[in-house]
């Protein structure tokens, strides 16, 4: 481990090639907890609701979490073996299909990989090696799965966003990416601004314009970026969202009812502000005071 280390601070060029493998193979892990943490979330709150509305609890069926089940072709059920589960590469060599009927495989799988590897990284080739691109490559990991889950279920699991939130703040105490002041401040603050804009707007409208999850995913970005960084990651987020939202309603039917997550846009532009939050706000100063 100390030779791993020794050699990650010696040469950047490996220190790339391991978070780019180790991210791979996080990649794939990440497709399991996008496809299973919504189920488990689900079944958990239907046991809580058979328990308090009987009175008693029901025994659990058939153990399903991130581990148990093995996966399986969703087809036929046939089990993956490991090497069926290389990341991207058994894609690749399977051609994209089911080792044991031939039903395609979703490319959603492999890119899922890549994105988590490339997106990883660039963040460790942006803070050179280091805690603080190793922190920046877990919240990569963190990030992947609540866009992907809330583009699905339009939800932001409180298990992934509040241990980000925590993150952020714990790195706070030995000012990784800021102090803890700020940390503080901008976790309270990514909040507060967007609870204060659902309920302006629900005062206004009667109906609900986001959930409390964005609430909380916002908290967590500031938690890292700080106060400085929050108005970086509305703007870009709102841009991309009404840009987004504008092209979406343009090609629904006119009786049709659209909603939006809107997580999805506050990582991405969360995941730019941590790396590039400086060199926009000296930008737009600059541009502003010229």
């Amino acid at each position: 481990m100390n030779t791993l280390i020794e050699l990650s601070h010696q040469s950047s060029g490996f220190f790339l090639f391991v978070v780019f493998i180790t991210s791979l193979m996080i990649g794939s892990f990440l497709n399991v907890v996008i496809h299973r943490l919504p189920i488990m979330m689900e079944r958990g709150f239907k046991a809580e609701y058979e328990a308090y509305t009987k009175g008693e609890e029901i025994p659990p069926a058939d153990p399903f979490n991130l581990a148990k089940p093995d996966s399986a072709c969703p087809s036929c059920g046939h089990r993956i073996r490991a090497w069926e589960n290389i990341p991207v590469l058994s894609y690749l060599i399977l051609k994209g299909q089911c080792a044991g009927c031939g039903a395609a495989i979703s490319a959603r799988y492999p890119l899922v990989e890549l994105a988590t590897a490339v997106l990883s990284m660039l963040a460790a080739w942006h803070f050179g090696p280091g805690l603080q691109a190793v922190a920046a490559v877990i919240v990569v990991w963190f990030l992947v799965p609540l866009i992907m889950i809330d583009l699905d279920h339009m939800l932001l699991p409180d298990q992934l966003t509040l241990p980000l939130l925590w993150f952020g703040l714990l790195l706070s105490l030995e000012t990784v990416f800021i102090d803890a002041q700020g940390a503080i401040i901008g976790a309270a603050a990514g909040y507060l601004s967007l609870w204060s804009v659902y309920w302006l707007f629900k005062i206004i409208t009667g109906k609900e314009g986001m959930g409390y999850g964005d609430f909380k995913l916002l908290a967590a970005l500031g938690a890292f970026t700080g106060w400085q960084g929050l108005p970086v990651i509305i703007i870009l987020s709102s841009v991309v969202g009404a840009v987004v939202g504008i092209m979406l309603q343009l090609r629904r039917k006119p009786d049709g009812d659209m909603a939006i997550p809107f997580g999805p846009y506050l990582a991405v532009a969360g995941f730019i502000a941590l790396l590039y939050k400086q060199p926009i706000i000296d930008t737009y100063l600059h541009w502003v005071l010229s």
